[in-house]
């Protein structure tokens, strides 16, 4: 359907795309750069497409039966094409992390993929945090290594690297080409990927001394990944950068209290017991200024002091703003890094080409530009931006009534960046791809309780182009005895700490605080047994770490609903797919029909194309976790998810001690031709 004018919305999607074209019809439209004709968005098109390259996703596409890639035992090579299996599960890590709300919206946004955020996205500490985390782990680790190679090649330790560098530069100096050396200096970088290599040769971040540009020890005290600042050992690709970000936030005292806090927006459940007994530790920081007024003679009065909650809401709405910013600059970045490292199935000659142009109009610019013009023309536009506030008022107000879209135009993700995913949505097209073929993407591997390696992770001495001998290479990566006996020291006095008396009551008001909690929930299951649904949303919340659930995927999975256990059912046999729960024992001998459930054994079932609202709940609200994790150190609270339908009175339903939450979360975003936003 073609387009009227800017405002002129893509049609509806419809359910599971059934009637569409062949994935043959799709590769062909592909190719010609039509994939808009297809699905809502490019993400629902390209998942199905047919591929040249197959990962084991792709390959499963041939059975109507849903295929178990991972769920339960490792996977037996490369799940999806193009990707590795550790890059993958980093994706859908990070994508569990930073997705928790999702609702369905009837038009497709311009830049032709879903799972934007929502312009009335609310602020919270915690989301704040996670914000800041994943700022840490996209832009500052990557800074970081522009920053290590920027220290190689002036040190003039990579001689000949460096003086190719000095030579070319001040020769085009000499001559005056210097802008158009750049241009094409940069135009190599974007569309040929291996001179990036040869040009700037990779090296593990940590290994690097950011002030002489040499080799220098790991902060960690071993090199135990290649991606990290510290280069602390991780047990999957990704997770120490993540846990240096984790660490960084909390770190810092100047932080908002509520972000160190980790008061969080997920959906805090009704009458929590802990909630209301737990003192808030956002307002500890307003008592503790209290305080300090108070010992200097002051006389607080929050009854009476009108700064106080205008001040407040000022800071709340500039964090809130500070946050959408930070946010936008982050998928930005992502789109920039996914434009220059494309990863299938988005094309990877699109984002080259664009790109390439762009830098094209600099480099014909800059022939035809003298030094003398390019100063005059950037005085006029700052002087001319200073001064011309009534032309772009005029000038605003013409295009706002001529064209009400033409503010969207010009941003980046629907102009030069159109079509090129951040990279939850990049996760959210593979977990789209791996629905299509019946053959759900498995989670990353569970073994949190496991420790991460102390020793060096796998590195070749000679492929690291660093101004080093290999021995000075691989001592720099071994672990260091020095950083390990501190570490002992700490932990043996940690040990010893415990006998210390003030550690002693600690212990007695966490261990009284851990009874008071056990005996809440115990109350709770006497009340739950009396009808009390508040209660029942609660059994089951606390579960001993690293136990095992049963069922675990790809189809079903263990919860409670309205207190009683059993399982949440897929059945992709029906037409649309129907998600139900169920008490039946008899599903976990295989059969998922819901035909095949006894009667009365099925609180609800519904059709996945009615579902409209995803959200992540948490089992406690945030108080109570704090406090549970501080003093039950030995169980954790299990989350759950809030679904709700077409009919939202009706079809609302409220699962709960759910350990495979994420799970099927990512599977209900994935199955169906819905377009999401996210809140």
């Amino acid at each position: 359907m073609p387009r009227q004018g800017f405002t002129d919305p893509l049609p509806a999607p419809t359910a599971g795309w059934d009637n569409g074209p062949s994935k043959l019809e799709l590769k062909e439209r592909e190719k010609q750069g039509q994939l808009e004709a297809f699905g809502p968005t490019d993400s629902h098109a390209l998942s199905q497409v047919e591929h040249d390259e197959k990962g084991l996703a792709q390959k499963s596409g041939d059975t109507d039966e849903v295929t178990d890639l991972g769920w339960e035992h490792p996977p037996q090579g490369r799940i999806v094409a193009g990707l590795s299996n550790e890059d993958l599960w980093m994706l859908i890590r990070r994508f569990n992390k930073q997705i928790y709300y999702v609702k369905a919206v009837p038009d497709a946004p311009l830049q032709r993929l879903d799972l934007n955020r929502a312009e009335d996205e609310h602020f919270s500490p915690d989301k704040l945090r996670a914000t800041l985390e994943r700022f840490y782990t996209t832009i500052v680790v990557s800074l970081t290594a522009f920053y290590k190679h920027i220290a190689r090649l002036r040190s003039w330790r990579e001689t000949r690297r460096t003086g190719a560098f000095c030579g070319v530069y001040f020769l085009t100096w000499l001559l005056d080409f210097l802008v158009p050396t750049i241009f094409c200096f940069l135009i190599a970088l974007v569309a040929y990927p291996p001179f990036r290599t040869w040009l700037f040769p990779p090296a593990p971040i940590a290994l690097v001394d950011s002030n002489t540009g040499g080799v220098q020890k790991p902060k960690a005290g071993v090199l135990g990944s290649h991606d990290s600042v510290t280069g602390a050992p991780e047990k999957m690709k990704g997770e120490a950068a993540e846990q240096e970000a984790s660490n960084l936030i909390a770190s810092a005292a100047t932080v908002a209290v509520g972000s160190v806090a980790g008061k969080h927006d997920q959906g805090t459940p009704e009458d929590d017991p802990l909630e209301e007994s737990v003192p808030d530790a956002m307002h500890m920081a307003t008592e503790a200024a209290d305080a300090q007024k108070t010992a200097h003679g002051g006389v607080p009065d929050s009854a009476h002091d009108k700064t106080r909650e205008p001040m407040k809401e000022t800071v709340l709405n500039g964090a809130n703003l500070g946050m959408r910013i930070l946010s936008d600059i982050i998928d930005t970045y992502e789109k920039l890094g996914n434009a220059l490292s494309p990863t299938p199935p988005f094309s990877s000659t699109t984002p080259y080409v664009r790109l390439a142009s762009i830098l094209s109009l600099g480099l014909l610019g800059s022939f035809v530009t003298s030094s003398y013009m390019f100063v005059k023309m950037g005085t006029f536009v700052v002087g001319f931006g200073f001064f011309g506030d009534p032309v772009f008022a005029r000038l605003t107000a013409y295009l706002n009534r001529k064209y009400p879209s033409w503010i969207k135009l010009l941003e980046l993700q629907n102009s030069l960046l159109k079509g090129i995913p951040t990279n939850a949505q990049l996760t959210l097209t593979l977990l789209r791809i791996g629905e299509t073929n019946a053959a759900p993407l498995p989670p990353p591997p569970s073994d949190a309780l496991d420790k991460a390696p102390s020793h060096p992770t796998s590195l070749d001495p000679s492929q690291v182009k660093l101004a080093a001998s290999e021995e000075e290479i691989t001592q720099a990566a071994a672990p260091d005895s020095a950083v390990q006996a501190q570490q002992e020291g700490e932990k043996s006095q940690a040990n010893n700490s415990k006998k210390i008396i003030g550690s002693r009551i600690i212990g007695f008001f966490r261990g009284t605080t851990a009874t008071s909690i056990e005996s809440k929930l115990a109350v709770d299951r006497v009340r739950a047994a009396a009808g009390s649904d508040h209660a029942k949303s609660r059994l089951g919340i606390l579960t001993r770490k690293g136990k095992t659930v049963s069922p675990s995927g790809p189809v079903q999975f263990d919860a409670r609903y309205k207190g009683h256990r059993g399982a949440v059912v897929i059945d992709s046999a029906l037409d649309p797919p129907m998600l139900y729960f169920t008490t039946d024992p008899h599903v976990l001998s295989g059969d998922q029909r819901l035909e095949s459930r006894e009667k009365g054994t099925v609180p609800f079932s519904i059709p996945v194309t009615d579902i409209r609202e995803l959200r992540k709940i948490g089992g406690l609200g945030w108080k109570g976790k704090l406090v549970a994790g501080w003093a039950v150190g030995s169980k954790e609270v299990v989350d759950g998810l809030e679904i709700l339908g077409k009919d939202q009175k009706k079809q609302h339903y409220q699962l709960t001690a759910m350990k495979t939450r994420n799970q099927l979360f990512n599977r209900l975003v994935a199955i169906d031709g819905q377009v999401w936003e996210s809140y």
